[in-house]
């Protein structure tokens, strides 16, 4: 009995007992990953999302186009009859002149939504990799259930059989041989269960892998079911998450940009001359047959510029200097979430480890000490059948507790990974 314990503790522990003996393909963590940000469509399109934000900075930054205009003018009916012997052809070209750098400043703000974007698809992706990251822990959870669900049938079965041959030889009534047998339903039902919560973690996998095609039962994963303490202090994480959390980022990008979004609104309340240069050709028409212009070709300049009586951008500079204001309230928020996503996730990982280390220091070995004495005892006639099946189910609640606050353990990690916004444990 002890020796069919730690082989089936060990496949807990290391994640590795196989949960099919078709399957063809196993996956890392850093597989399933890789292959996550290379084939995810919520992520793709995030990232075309950023591309498009990228080619809005080519647009704020065009320069105004000239304007070109063919004038045909003095057309009318003269004491020749000729409706055009008087007209004078004039071509004139204006060019609008941004003042008060209006060119540069909308180039900076599509450059910080661009920034903006860039941070919120990197917290999308965050996000993410922490649903896929739970997803892999229950296909890992799901996997030692079975395997502990497959060693406890093993090993019931053959305390079964020992009973079935102590039956035969009078040693226990046909009563308690039906008690065992019926027993053995829980196990069976165990080992049921953890089938399908295994299937359903890897078809969960699968999705997000967008590989629909893939037979469950050709898919697997392979990862350390196993926890350790934090290597990192909070105060090292808290730091680590102010500067790497993208979400954070993105609320501080947003200050910047409404800051220059105000700039922008104030240098639009100046006025923009129009410089115009036209020139005229009066000796190409017939225009000489009226009179004898003073000049046969001449050019000129012209510059328009709008009188701002009424200032139309009034509303504008309120509204961007309060909307600075506003983004910097809700960069202190965030600074603030980070702080209580990092606390919350740093006693949520340090609470499971303190939980765990008796387990593994005490509870585990204490448990199969007292299973296989019973066991031994009442397979000798030593011990009642009751005493028997209340081992049998502590037993069981000890190491499927164990199994259950591992995989806490490792949703807490991958929780303190998103806290942080990298993988601090790995």
């Amino acid at each position: 009995m002890r020796r069919v314990w730690r082989v089936g503790v060990g496949c807990v522990l290391a994640g590795v007992c196989a949960s099919s003996a078709s399957a063809q393909t196993t996956l890392t963590w850093s597989q399933v990953r890789d292959r996550f940000e290379a084939t995810n469509p919520t992520l793709l399109a995030g990232r075309i999302g950023l591309e498009e934000a990228k080619a809005a900075e080519v647009t704020a930054f065009l320069r105004p186009n000239p304007q070109w205009g063919v004038t045909l003018d003095q057309v009318g009916t003269t004491e020749e009859g000729n409706p055009f012997s008087a007209s004078t052809l004039t071509a004139s070209v204006s060019y609008l002149h941004e003042r008060e750098h209006k060119r540069e400043l909308r180039r900076d703000s599509a450059v910080g939504a661009t920034t903006i974007a860039a941070s919120t698809q990197a917290d999308l992706e965050r996000n993410l990799l922490f649903a896929l990251r739970t997803s892999f822990v229950q296909v890992l959870q799901a996997r030692a259930f079975l395997a502990l669900a497959q060693e406890n049938l093993r090993s019931y079965d053959d305390v079964l059989g020992l009973s079935r041959d102590r039956f035969q030889a009078g040693d226990i009534a046909q009563i308690d041989l039906d008690r065992l047998q019926l027993q053995r339903v829980s196990y069976e039902s165990d080992v049921q269960t953890a089938l399908v919560n295994l299937r359903t973690a890897k078809i969960q996998l699968l999705r997000l892998l967008n590989d629909p095609s893939t037979p469950v039962e050709q898919f697997d994963v392979d990862g350390p079911f196993d926890f350790a303490a934090p290597a990192r202090s909070l105060a090292d994480l808290r730091q680590a998450a102010l500067e790497r959390r993208p979400d954070l980022r993105a609320a501080l990008d947003a200050v910047a940009k409404a800051e220059t979004d105000h700039r922008l609104a104030i240098a639009n309340g100046s006025a923009d001359p129009t410089v115009t240069v036209d020139a005229g050709f009066p000796s190409i028409s017939q225009v000489w047959q009226s009179y004898q212009p003073p000049l046969h070709q001449y050019v000129g300049v012209g510059v328009t510029l709008p009188l701002r009586i009424f200032d139309k951008n009034q509303g504008e500079k309120r509204r961007t200097e309060l909307d600075v204001t506003r983004n910097a309230k809700l960069a202190d928020a965030a600074r603030l979430q980070v702080f209580g996503d990092v606390d919350t996730a740093y006693a949520a990982v340090t609470s499971a480890v303190a939980l765990l280390q008796p387990y593994r220091a005490a509870y585990l070995e204490q448990a199969a000490r007292v299973h296989e004495t019973v066991t031994f005892s009442y397979q000798r006639g030593g011990a009642s059948l009751l005493d028997f099946l209340q081992a049998e189910q502590e037993y069981r609640a000890v190491r499927l507790g164990y199994v259950n606050l591992v995989a806490a353990y490792l949703n807490a990690a991958a929780q303190l990974n998103l806290a942080v916004g990298e993988e601090v444990v790995p």
